[in-house]
């Protein structure tokens, strides 16, 4: 009796074993032909969730929990996808600007086959450059570059007046000549507020222009070309390009220069500069040109101070009267005035778009 009870137990718990087995090799092929999924992370003891402040410090000092330094991303984002740089050759500021849409990236081949042959409108002088696919620059369109956009800025004013219907007309037909020759888009701003704009930006270089000149008359004796040279050549004057003129150089290379020295131009072409005569020389300061910081007044009043001196001459206005001291002054004043008029409108004396308009 005990015996036939211990063989039907032991039959009942070798069934169950195989029920278990038979439920295991179920689930297992089930989970296979499941998604795998990842492994759950382990949870540390002290967990704690995620937060702005520092954790525990990765191999570089940082923290693994700690958010991206978004101030950093820049420096692994492509030049291509980051915020397109600043045009130095055109500026809306003085420019009207029309933009060329090509459906594709162009070759810096093919943009510059199809330049105008002139970049002039009129009196005012206009810019095209290109957007390089590459680097995010605007530039002027070079071979062996891809461009995905060009703009085209136009001067609105200079020392020749502000820009006018017909000038504007003159640079919508070689702009569009350019795009069509792209087979771009191009789209222009209004003629209407282009002129209006011209013309605002004109009234107010018109009132703010300032070129200072000074005579220096001789007292007695003439002097020669040779000498005159001579002694300018002392105060850091040097040959320029025009004839009857030379030029003090600005510190910066490439810059106007600071000041003019200039004579009769058919003394400068003498064949012997020592047997020409000279009288009469003026010392010109173009404000407009040189930074304030440079301080181009107090070296213009100083050269003059000096030239004279040296050249026996006196200092006078166009008109011929001697200058003092107290005209100096007066003059120096009303330069302090104007430069804070120029800052105030971003038109600082010296800078690009200064030299650009007062030109």
């Amino acid at each position: 009796m005990t015996t036939d009870w211990s063989l039907t137990a032991l039959l009942a718990a070798l069934g169950g074993v195989v029920l278990v087995g038979v439920l295991a090799q179920g689930w297992w092929s089930a989970r296979r032909a499941g998604p795998r999924r990842a492994a759950p992370a382990p949870v540390p003891a002290d967990r704690q969730e995620p937060s702005l402040a520092a954790g525990a410090a990765n191999a570089d000092g940082s923290s693994p929990d700690a958010l991206p330094d978004l101030r950093t991303l820049d420096e692994t984002v492509p030049a291509v996808a980051r915020a397109r740089k600043t045009s130095t050759r055109i500026d809306a500021l003085i420019d009207a600007l029309a933009t060329v849409t090509p459906e594709t990236p162009v070759s810096g081949e093919m943009a510059l086959s199809h330049l105008p042959g002139s970049r002039r409108a009129g009196t005012k002088p206009f810019q095209i450059e290109g957007l390089n696919a590459a680097t995010g620059d605007w530039e002027l369109p070079q071979p062996g570059q891809r461009y995905s956009e060009f703009q085209a800025g136009l001067q609105m004013a200079n020392r020749s007046g502000a820009l006018n219907e017909i000038e504007y007309s003159e640079f919508i037909q070689k702009v569009q000549g350019f795009a069509d020759g792209l087979g771009a888009m191009v789209e222009f701003p209004d003629m209407l507020d282009v002129v209006a704009r011209a013309r605002e930006l004109d009234q107010f270089a018109a009132s703010h222009d300032a070129q200072l000149a000074v005579q220096l008359r001789a007292k007695g004796a003439a002097w020669t070309l040779g000498f005159v040279q001579q002694g300018a050549l002392r105060h850091g004057f040097v040959p320029g390009s025009i004839p009857g003129r030379l030029v003090l150089p600005a510190p910066e290379e490439g810059a106007p220069p600071v000041l003019a020295l200039q004579f009769n131009a058919q003394a400068a072409l003498a064949d012997d500069p020592h047997t020409s005569s000279l009288r009469e020389l003026t010392l010109a300061l173009d404000v407009l040109q040189t930074p304030e910081a440079q301080e181009p007044f107090a070296v213009w009043q100083e050269s003059a101070r000096q030239l004279a001196r040296d050249f026996e001459a006196d200092i006078c206005d166009d008109r011929g009267q001697v200058l003092n001291l107290h005209a100096f002054q007066a003059i120096g004043q009303e330069l302090a005035t104007l430069y804070k008029a120029l800052a105030a409108r971003d038109l600082a004396a010296g800078s690009p778009v200064a030299r650009r308009l007062f030109s």
